[in-house]
């Protein structure tokens, strides 16, 4: 059966019974039979949280969010209290090349089709409250300007949740009485600093003190206007209000699943919010998050920025990896991938061993890694990879949640279990908040990426001149870099080395409270593929789509 159709044969239960197995004690707001609202509130526990990440993926992902599913549902029926606290799905992949974000097979969260598409509002609200602040920039300049404010220097730009290259650069305020003609662009909405400040907030007192801290524009004298100077602060919240609320949601299997906005990890930082990990974790022994993409980037971040401004301690790290794309970093083609390539396996093998080094030596974590089950992988394949991490005594735990489920996972959960019994307080951040701009930079790049050093272009110089200039450079780092390589380079595959990350440029984000390091060709609006999932699905006359995955 498709994901679709396994998804519509299984019975839900009504959200309310999911509320209750959560033992969340405050008023919720329902969305229908199976989706909830949560007002914040927080439970008595304390639970472990584990993390899920992977090695860098092939273009059609690695089936992270499943493993991470079908790993709570293993949790809960081997009788552990567990927990989801997911990303929301993003309409750019979603009718891009990656379809659906909420797993597959019988590690699904649900109702699907509701999570892939507009879920409970909160993508909008996102997009609309930065939105308005960009359209409160261009009618102050109209208005008479009273804060000075440099139409050259406009710093926040205007977001919308779909992939278009058409928007990467726009000219606004054409034609006579529409204002200051400028040049502006388009972010998209995952990767908005509206986005990230939701997903760092506190709560809503911290939330409308860090819209207030969004850096808009430069004035004349070179100063940084605020969004807090243009009074935009209250009507932005007044538009995230109910986005800020944690949406509850269940498995195929009933394991209560938090699912909460989503920044993408190659050009933001790559998880879910705060505030539904830290609910999740009151209410849960078990917490199981993930972080986007590999290691690298979604790991990384989660570790430099979410844990350290929410003092998280996670416990233990599943790292996900697949056959096919070991294949493919072992040099097999695209088109090649289902057929058996043992050579190819065992070269590919370097880029999950990077990744194991990253989480064990430079977090100071223990990695347990998965493999996760594909039809096409064959018995000599499998046991290449369990004979070359047999060689530095790191265990491998085949996984089979697409076809199974919970049950698909009962090896790994119980492994989890066990790491999470003797592992206390081993978890450690990679780089120091004093650090220079230019040594946060190229500590992640060495010590995570494997890279020789940093080159910056002319434009990047300037920018930390800057910034070091408006004492803007004791923040963390967001590396904007491409997910299919360690390096800047989508090309290089597996473990390169003797490469330089190369800095295009940088952006503050003094509402998040991090600086955007742009690496190589990254852009922070994607573009449609030829032949995109959006003109490939199809709805009948009860409403039931096809083609989201």
């Amino acid at each position: 059966m498709t994901d679709i159709e396994i998804a519509r044969n299984t019975k839900l239960k009504k959200i309310k019974k999911i509320v209750k197995k959560l033992k969340y004690k405050g008023d919720f707001i329902l969305f229908g039979n199976y989706k909830a609202k949560l007002p914040i509130k927080y439970g008595k526990k304390k639970g472990k949280l584990i993390l899920v990440t992977a090695i860098n993926p092939t273009k059609l992902g690695i089936g992270k969010t499943t493993v991470s599913i079908g790993l709570a549902d293993a949790l809960n029926l081997i009788g552990k209290r567990a927990c989801l606290a997911l990303r929301e799905p993003s309409l750019g992949p979603v009718f891009g090349i990656k379809g659906g974000a909420t797993g597959g097979g019988y590690s699904q969260v649900a109702p699907m089709e509701d999570i892939n598409l507009h879920f409970n509002g909160d993508f909008h609200a996102i997009t609309s409250a930065n939105n308005l602040l960009c359209s409160l920039i261009d009618n102050h300049i109209y208005q008479g300007n009273q804060l000075n404010i440099d139409p050259e220097n406009i710093l926040f730009h205007r977001c919308l949740d779909l992939n278009d290259r058409a928007l990467r650069e726009v000219t606004v305020a054409q034609g006579k009485g529409n204002g200051f003609p400028r040049k502006d662009q388009f972010t998209i909405t995952a990767a908005s600093e509206i986005m990230a400040i939701m997903c760092l907030a506190k709560d809503f007192e911290d939330l409308k003190t860090k819209l207030g801290n969004i850096s808009v524009a430069l004035n004349k004298d070179g100063k940084i206007i605020y969004a807090k100077d243009l009074k935009a602060q209250e009507s932005m919240s007044i538009l995230l209000k109910d986005a800020l609320m944690p949406n509850l949601v269940q498995t195929l299997n009933h394991t209560p699943a938090i699912v909460h906005l989503g920044p993408f990890a190659n050009i933001a930082h790559g998880c879910n919010s705060l505030i539904a990990t830290k609910m999740a974790l009151s209410y849960a022994d078990y917490v199981v998050t993930e972080a986007g993409f590999g290691a690298d980037l979604g790991a990384e971040k989660f570790f430099d920025i979410k844990c350290r401004l929410g003092n998280l301690k996670p416990i233990a790290v599943v790292i996900v990896a697949t056959i096919k794309a070991l294949k493919l970093h072992g040099g097999t083609d695209e088109c090649d991938l289902d057929k058996e390539n043992v050579d190819a396996v065992k070269k590919g093998m370097d880029n999950l061993l990077a990744h194991i080094n990253t989480i064990y030596n430079k977090f100071h974590l223990p990695p347990i890694i998965t493999l996760n089950k594909y039809k096409s992988d064959t018995k000599d394949e499998i046991d290449a990879v369990l004979k070359e991490l047999d060689k530095i005594d790191i265990k491998c735990i085949l996984n089979d949640v697409w076809g199974k489920g919970g049950e698909g996972a009962i090896d790994l959960a119980k492994e989890v279990v066990s790491v999470c019994e003797w592992n206390n307080d081993s978890f450690k951040l990679l780089y120091d908040l004093e650090s220079s701009i230019k040594a946060k930079i190229k500590q992640v790049a060495i010590d995570v990426y494997g890279a020789k050093g940093v080159k910056y272009s002319q434009q990047a110089e300037e920018t930390i001149k800057k910034l070091n200039k408006l004492h803007l450079n004791k923040l963390p780092i967001v590396i904007a870099k491409t997910q299919y390589s360690l390096s800047d380079d989508p090309k290089l595959i597996n473990r390169p080395k003797g490469f330089y990350l190369y800095v295009r440029d940088l952006e503050v984000k003094t509402g998040a409270g991090f600086i955007v390091v742009l690496a190589g060709k990254m852009l922070l609006m994607p573009g449609l593929g030829k032949l995109p999932n959006a003109v490939n699905m199809k709805i009948d006359n009860d409403f039931k789509i096809e083609g989201l995955f």
